[in-house]
């Protein structure tokens, strides 16, 4: 590939003297580290730190050491674009890594495109929005969550749906884009049943009741979870006082992954699904070397999982556009973006798209009695999509930076139709 070949021949030259390059080259943590979503987030803070040590030990970046700068959003919206403002004009920060759900991510979106910052989401999510200021190294719903209703339809003979998700942007914007991928393949109304719960939500006891009673006819029922952060500890525990097996209702979920799993007697879990493009049990020399990494530095217990592989494909994409760059400039950098590939974990390569998305591939996991997930599908590279092709105001958008310098292109009347803040 032309971007690898002309990345061959930058790492030939010398790196540029500190005078060049102001040092340390500083890298925003944004991730909430207290609150509902420390459970997910905190990890990705502590995976952004060891990538952060790796790289200086290969002697740092631009000739200069790169430092972590980690702030608390606490879990709370509205501090993500404080929090952000603070990395980028206090801290003056070079990049960020950062965000988990999607309202803390368009939280910080106005602030990222007011002061030209650059983020690295790792997370899976609606789609829907393609900034110039954000690389979404996470799945888009073309890699996760319609793989997971075709594996629901195809394998399984699932006839009616739960879509069952946390009450913010991200699980409505994707159940909107199920509901209506289910009846385009024929699924009707009446067989879709939906319900938003608030973070932190525990007491499951007559959702998982509705669930059950939609199997009382005798066709196969199955739950697509988008429930979010602690909330899942609860859902999954009242599965089991129900006695509900993935053999009797199985449930895929987006948002669970082996670190939420790691809390949980996983027992009765058996057999439920989770949909990622990264599991730790993935089978290659590089995952081993990833995972026994990992576990050297944080301790045996402590689990890999999909969110940490975005990161380390966007943090050493990022690394690679810099040395290519010869700045941390973020207009450079972005240019130098285009096009960068880097080996997943999972085997094959990631490539960054001109929409800001990778092409990954899809994995379909069993949960099995040690929290872990037996992978028993897996694609090749799927480019993410940023406007889905399933809802009609989306599908006559596209996303092209490089080309087009818009991220919302109305194929209709040739035009960029709008600011991306007012998303």
């Amino acid at each position: 590939m032309k971007r690898t070949l002309l990345l061959s021949a930058a790492c030939l030259l010398p790196a540029l003297p500190a005078a060049a390059q102001d040092c340390p080259v500083k890298v925003g943590v944004l991730h909430s580290l207290s609150g509902t979503m420390a459970i997910s987030e905190t990890t990705l803070k502590d995976t952004v730190e060891m990538l952060v040590d790796q790289q200086n030990e290969k002697g740092g970046l631009l000739g200069c050491e790169i430092e972590a700068v980690v702030v608390d959003p606490a879990s709370d919206w509205p501090l993500f674009a404080e929090k952000a403002r603070e990395l980028l004009t206090v801290e003056e920060v070079d990049v960020i890594f950062g965000s988990w759900t999607s309202v803390s991510r368009k939280s910080a979106l106005p602030v990222l495109e007011e002061l030209n910052g650059l983020m690295f989401y790792p997370v899976q999510y609606e789609g829907e929005e393609s900034s110039k200021n954000v690389f979404y190294t996470g799945a888009a719903p073309n890699q996760q969550a319609i793989p997971a209703v075709d594996y629901f339809l195809e394998e399984l003979g699932i006839e009616r749906f739960a879509l069952l998700g946390t009450d913010y942007v991200y699980p409505r914007t994707t159940n909107n884009i199920l509901e209506a991928y289910l009846k385009s393949n024929g699924v009707a109304d009446e067989d879709i049943f939906v319900n938003y719960t608030p973070f932190g939500h525990s007491d499951w006891a007559t959702i998982v009741g509705d669930v059950v009673d939609m199997s009382a006819d005798g066709r196969p029922v199955g739950v697509i979870s988008t429930i979010n952060g602690d909330a899942n500890i609860g859902f999954y525990k009242e599965l089991a006082a129900a006695e509900v097996s993935a053999d009797d209702i199985p449930v895929v979920a987006f948002s669970v992954g082996e670190e939420e799993l790691s809390g949980l007697d996983t027992t009765n879990l058996v057999g439920h699904l989770a949909a990622w493009n990264y599991f730790q049990s993935a089978d290659t020399d590089a995952n081993r070397e990833f995972v026994a990494t990992w576990k050297e530095r944080m301790g045996e217990d402590r689990v890999t999982n999909d969110p940490m592989e975005a990161h380390y494909i966007g943090f050493n994409m990022w690394v690679n556009a810099v040395e290519e760059a010869g700045t941390t400039d973020v207009d450079a950098v972005r240019d130098a973006m285009y096009g960068q590939e880097f080996p997943n974990l999972t085997g094959g390569m990631a490539v960054m798209l001109p929409n800001h998305h990778l092409a990954k591939p899809v994995l379909i996991g069993e949960i099995t009695e040690d929290g872990q997930f037996d992978i028993i599908s897996q694609t090749e590279e799927v480019p993410g999509d940023a406007w889905t092709d399933h809802l009609p105001e989306s599908a006559k958008l596209i996303s092209n930076w490089p080309e087009l310098g818009c991220g919302m292109w109305d194929t209709e009347t040739e035009s960029c139709v709008q600011t991306l803040s007012n998303y």
